[in-house]
């Protein structure tokens, strides 16, 4: 358009130039050119309508889906933008793809990357006019909602029920008969049965040996208490290491469901936030999931003081209490360790500490500058203190967990069912 407004300015000025009468046509160029635009607009002007959206009534934090939209009188060479907001990230540039009835259609992906329900507000649409003379770009409201929620796909797949069912009523249950510490039932005594199991008040009244046959204690109580401090605001593999430590919580608090525990849930930063007493079934389960998806992002830094010394008074029994949280060194984790050993003193803990896989692969990778060999040092340095404190906690009788994002949810259900076949808690 720019182009073509040069040439007919350079020709008016030609023609006003050469002679007079030329000069009383000089304006016939840019009349030529208003008719067209005319033309061109007349001919590519139409605004679409009827904008749809479809999209997934809820999105797994951390997943990525496909959404679509769809328009009525789509030019053919239409595209589109989006703002996308902070928990949602996806492409900036839509394709749209003609129908053969006019419509227009694009398909993309989008990824969660932060819980909470976000909003998509407006649409820019962009397409050129037909003789390339004009740029159209009217503004759609979209107003379209996204839902992100915690993960929990392992839970839906029926992947941890089988685990969970298959280990604790299955084989192992039988194998854990007479080793547990619930009655079950009496049964006749027979050679090669543990004398310490025989009811000599029962076997007198029958005149005959019998024995006392134990199972697994049910009925324990599992608390997932979340450090929702600016520390777990930290991405790791594309998360927040909060989001990590709800998809691992939940996925261990359906085992335990299943497993026939109660499960309760406390989540604290600067000061106590949350705390719901262990309560059985998978109503409990829901209600842990519910308060999980509207678990805010915080940027206040944890009083662990406070927070373990809150929860100690709220657990009088003996409790499996999940621990999710995060250190920078040594120093700033001496509050965390003591505390820590008070509470483990009453109640049986896991410590859940994620790695960070970028870390590894930074200490593996050799520098090729001073800046890269001070930087390896760091890395190094911060792992050793990691590493000191997790021994502190482990010589105090904490159980930790210390994995990668990816593998953490697999080690914490595996731990939480070997303390169960071992009656630990």
């Amino acid at each position: 358009m720019l182009a073509l407004a040069g040439v007919t300015l350079l020709v008016s000025l030609t023609m006003i130039v050469a002679s007079t009468a030329l000069r009383d046509l000089a304006l016939l160029p840019w009349l030529l050119l208003g008719l067209l635009v005319a033309f061109d607009m007349a001919s590519s002007l139409q605004r679409p309508k009827n904008l749809t959206f479809e999209a997934p009534p809820e999105i797994f934090v951390g997943e990525t889906v496909r959404l679509r939209l769809a328009l009525d009188r789509a030019p053919r060479n239409l595209s589109a933008k989006l703002e996308w907001p902070e928990g949602l990230s996806g492409a900036h540039e839509i394709a749209f793809l003609p129908g053969a009835d006019g419509t227009g259609h694009a398909d993309l992906e989008v990824r969660a990357v932060r819980r909470g329900i976000w909003h998509l507000e407006h649409l820019w649409l962009f397409w050129v006019s037909k003789l390339r003379l004009l740029e159209f770009v009217p503004r759609l409201n979209l107003e379209a909602e996204l839902r992100v929620v915690p993960n929990i796909r392992q839970v839906q797949s029926g992947e941890i029920t089988t685990t969970v069912m298959s280990t604790l009523y299955g084989v192992k249950e039988n194998r854990a008969l007479g080793e547990g510490s619930e009655f079950h039932q009496l049964r006749d005594f027979v050679p090669g049965m543990d004398i310490k199991s025989i009811d000599w008040k029962r076997s007198a009244k029958r005149r005959s040996l019998v024995a006392k046959e134990l199972r697994a204690e049910r009925n324990h109580h599992v608390i997932i208490a979340l450090d929702n401090g600016y520390l777990m605001r930290e991405e790791i593999a594309g998360l927040p290491k909060i989001d990590h430590a709800v998809t691992a919580g939940l996925a261990t608090a359906w085992a335990a469901a299943v497993g026939g525990d109660l499960v309760g849930y406390y989540s604290y930063d600067v000061r106590p936030r949350t705390f719901a007493a262990p309560a059985p079934g998978r109503n409990a389960f829901a209600r842990l999931r519910n308060w999980t998806a509207e678990l805010s992002y915080v940027s206040r830094e944890t009083n662990h003081t406070l927070a373990l010394t809150e929860l100690n008074a709220r657990t009088p029994k003996r409790s499996l209490i999940i621990v999710f949280t995060d250190f920078i060194d040594t120093t700033s984790a001496e509050l965390l360790i003591e505390n820590i050993g008070i509470l483990a003193k009453r109640h049986l803990l896991i410590f859940v500490a994620i790695r960070d896989p970028d870390m590894e692969t930074l200490v593996e990778t050799a520098p090729d500058s001073l800046d890269g060999a001070a930087t390896l040092v760091a890395a190094n340095q911060s792992m050793n203190e990691r590493r000191l404190v997790l021994e502190r906690l482990a010589r105090m009788g904490v159980t930790i967990v210390d994995a990668k994002p990816n593998a953490v949810t697999a080690r914490l259900i595996s731990t939480y069912l070997e303390i169960k076949a071992r009656e630990m808690i």
